[in-house]
């Protein structure tokens, strides 16, 4: 019999759809199935944390959707049915879309008291916040539902109660009866678009007078195209339409500012993919996932397609019959951006989501499912700690990654992961090769039960597929502990724990599979060692 051959394989490049099996030889650390599993900054893929209600599980108003999110000083602004709410840690929310509140605000006992300033039209929301002098800023809230104005609100005061606190609420008038969908502050103005009766105009206020559109500075500007969303980056406010991109320059001078053209061969599929990460602006296109990258001629702008490995899967978005909800947001901690998207009536365990890993390779990226967020935040509270938080349509708040489970309603569900090898020749796909053991590279970071899976010449019946190996580890956070693992022990240092198992089985190629579907602590899988014996032509 011949001798045994090595095989390695680094896990690194992310989830690939779009290249053909020969194309994958040549990066065969890539995943052609990768869900609920992240790519890591420090190699490998990694399966996603859960997610667990905030703080009790009460939910702001009762069972009506989350329809949008914002850290907002010592806590979070959540928008549910008809109102407004905030607070500190889920465990009691403070309604805070009042009317008739005094110009000096109010304190927690008046302030309770006012009647609601309704919003019986509320749609999906978008926020904002102007630093200025406060101490938490002010808080600028629009929102895709008819006929509601933008709200306003800030609060002060530092005590640990609230009712120690001042509060200042009101809704602003921009211009007659146009009710902007979208808002951003930029350069100390507060500027709006998307109102049903303006689809083509941005509204500006005035410099440092956030809630007024008739003082000084301020005015409007008419596009050729519909307004989808408002970033502002790097002095400059770039407005994302239809079919095009624009950007705003020099706000603050009345004699030179000026809307220029970004590209008008491209536009944005929705402004809640709309994210600033890692320098740069990255929104959904109709053909992808983009970013707007300045170089180094100034005033120029070059846009970027960094979705090709995994154009299928948003083919498949734009391709379903559902009419999709997004939402984003940017986890700092991970480099990541994720996207998520489900249609209004999809269950939890059917929504989905992709993450965006950006690495030394560039982005790299894998897919998500069983976390229905329509609204997601992140965000630095007062006291400078980066929190991230989803809704749900079931008016439930969560700490988004966290925990070892999904725990929708507050009910612990299992987190189903897989990752899917490409196709292995080995070198000679018209050589036999039989299979001898496996070493996989896993950091488990508790108690971790995956499944390895082997299939041959792409899973062909017609031959002997081997059955599952189980992945058994009964002590958490083993790095190098004499621990039985696919029935075998331990193998290496604590910087690069190996697990070893005998395989069975031949063929002309094959992929690995690892997977699992429980409520246990998230692993890591960072490289294949593989031994097999060829064994002839065919």
């Amino acid at each position: 019999m011949a001798a045994s051959q090595p095989f390695s394989v680094a896990l690194q490049g992310g989830l690939d759809k779009s290249s053909n099996s020969l194309e994958l030889l040549q990066a065969p650390g890539k995943a052609t199935k990768l869900k609920n599993f992240e790519v890591s900054t420090r190699g490998g893929y990694r399966r996603v944390n859960g997610y667990s209600q905030l703080g009790d599980g009460t939910r702001p108003n009762s069972g009506n959707a989350i329809l949008g999110m914002h850290v907002y000083a010592d806590g979070v602004i959540a928008c549910s049915g008809t109102n407004i709410y905030f607070s500190l840690d889920g465990d009691s929310w403070l309604q805070i879309n009042k009317a008739s509140v005094d110009a000096g605000g109010d304190n927690y006992t008046a302030f309770t008291g006012r009647s609601a300033s309704a919003r019986t039209s509320q749609g999906k929301a978008h926020f904002a916040t102007f630093e200025g002098n406060t101490v938490y800023g002010e808080a600028i809230i629009t929102d895709e539902g008819s006929g509601i104005k933008p709200f306003y609100f800030k609060m002060t005061g530092t005590g640990a109660a609230l009712s120690s606190r001042t509060y200042f609420a009101k809704e602003i008038t921009v211009s007659g009866t146009h009710y902007p969908k979208y808002c951003v502050i930029h350069n100390k103005h507060l500027v709006v678009a998307g109102a049903a009766t303006a689809l083509n105009t941005i509204f500006y206020s005035g410099t440092s007078d956030i809630d007024d559109f008739t003082s000084s500075g301020s005015g409007s500007i008419v596009l050729d195209d519909q307004v989808v969303g408002l970033k502002s980056f790097r002095n400059e406010l770039f407005v994302f339409c239809k079919n095009s991109i624009y950007k705003l320059q020099n706000i603050n001078n009345a004699s030179t500012i000026a809307i220029v053209p970004v590209t008008k061969n491209v536009g944005c599929v929705d402004g809640k993919t709309i994210q600033e990460f890692a320098g740069d602006l990255i929104f959904l296109a109709p053909d992808g996932f983009r970013t707007i990258a300045g170089t180094a001629r100034i005033g120029d702008v070059e846009l970027g397609t960094i979705s090709k490995a995994i154009q299928p899967v948003i083919n498949s978005i734009f391709d379903s019959t559902i009419t999709f909800e997004y939402s984003s947001v940017v986890l700092r901690d991970k480099s990541q951006y994720r996207m998520y998207y489900s249609g209004t009536s999809s269950s939890t365990a059917n929504s989905k989501g992709i993450i965006g890993t950006l690495t030394a390779r560039g982005f790299e990226w894998s897919e998500l499912q069983g976390i229905q967020a329509p609204a997601v935040t992140s965000g630095f509270n007062y006291a400078g700690k980066e929190k991230t938080y989803h809704g749900d349509r079931d008016g439930y708040i969560y700490n988004h990654d966290t925990g070892n489970s999904f725990n929708p309603a507050g009910t612990e569900t299992s987190v189903s992961a897989e990752y899917q090898s490409p196709d292995y020749d080995y070198g000679d796909f018209g050589t036999l090769k039989t299979l001898d053991h496996i070493k996989v590279s896993v950091f488990p970071e508790g108690s971790v039960e995956p499944t390895l899976r082997v299939r041959f010449d792409y899973d062909s019946t017609d031959r002997l597929q081997p059955t599952d190996v189980g992945i058994i580890s009964a002590t958490p956070s083993i790095f190098g502990d004499a621990v039985a693992l696919f029935g075998t022990s331990t193998f290496g240092s604590p910087e690069q724990p190996l697990v070893r198992a005998t395989l069975v089985g031949s063929g002309h190629s094959n992929f690995f599979k690892i997977f699992s579907n429980d409520t246990n602590a998230p692993y890591t899988i960072n490289g294949l060692y593989i031994n097999y014996r060829p064994s002839g032509r065919q």
